[in-house]
């Protein structure tokens, strides 16, 4: 169904919503970010600058609406991937590859985000507190294309490494974000070559002899990933470290 359909056969508030943020997402664009103020956006909108922020508090807000938005768009484009092929390599592949598709409307001027989110102090950074909705559906994405597959990952690392799926992702993000290729298409080559990759990793992860390389890694992911626990908190580990 087509956005504007959708929109309207929303309710009055959730359409209203939509057209802030529609509008801010088209003044982000022609303007830039920083040159945008919500005024304006209420301006443009035709809603007054008290409904703006009745329904977002702040810019920073709004582009968490975009992210949230790309989320929910990316988990409905997925859903044939991970009811499809076992395979963990061609599900990973087409989970990025179907972010990719649904980011490509936005890559116009994703750059004027990126400037603000690599601020680790920014609300907008995608390690952010502000950023755990989104952060935590596309983890849910990952989770479920490990889960559905036939893959076998170390049971130390298997709580983890939706995270770690998460966190190259964001690595494509990066990448897709300053790719000024046609169509993005060295973007969709990126993902072409690394998702084999990283699916051979998983799957190796469960041998004994590379066992010691995963609990370092289970370790640093445990103390550095969003909500971990803090340096010096040393949790347990999934078996004990003497076991074989």
């Amino acid at each position: 169904m087509p956005k504007d359909e959708k929109t309207a056969k929303a309710p009055k508030s959730e359409q209203t919503r939509a057209l802030i943020l529609e509008t801010a997402l088209r003044l982000f664009e022609e303007r830039g970010y920083d040159r945008t103020t919500m005024r304006a956006i209420a301006q443009e909108a035709g809603v007054s600058v008290g409904n703006a922020y009745y329904y977002f508090s702040s810019k920073e807000h709004l582009v968490q609406g975009f992210y949230d938005r790309l989320a929910a768009e990316h988990e409905i484009a997925v859903r044939p991937v991970l009811a499809g092929d076992s395979d963990l390599g061609v599900r990973m592949r087409g989970v990025l590859l179907s972010w990719l598709d649904v980011a490509w409307p936005y890559h116009r001027f994703a750059a004027q985000f990126f400037k603000n989110a690599a601020d680790p102090d920014s609300p907008l950074s995608p390690f952010s507190k502000d950023s755990a909705a989104a952060r935590e559906a596309v983890v849910s994405v990952h989770e479920r294309c490990l889960s559905g597959s036939s893959a076998k990952a170390d049971p130390e690392l298997a709580e983890l490494l939706p995270q770690l799926m998460w966190l190259m992702h964001m690595g494509l993000v990066l990448f897709w974000v300053y790719d000024r290729s046609e169509g993005t298409e060295r973007s969709r080559r990126l993902v072409e070559r690394t998702a084999p990759i990283a699916a051979r990793a998983i799957a190796l992860s469960r041998f004994r002899v590379l066992r010691p390389l995963v609990r370092q890694i289970h370790d640093v992911l445990v103390e550095f990933m969003p909500g971990a626990t803090p340096s010096g908190a040393r949790p347990p580990r999934a078996r004990d470290a003497g076991s074989s």
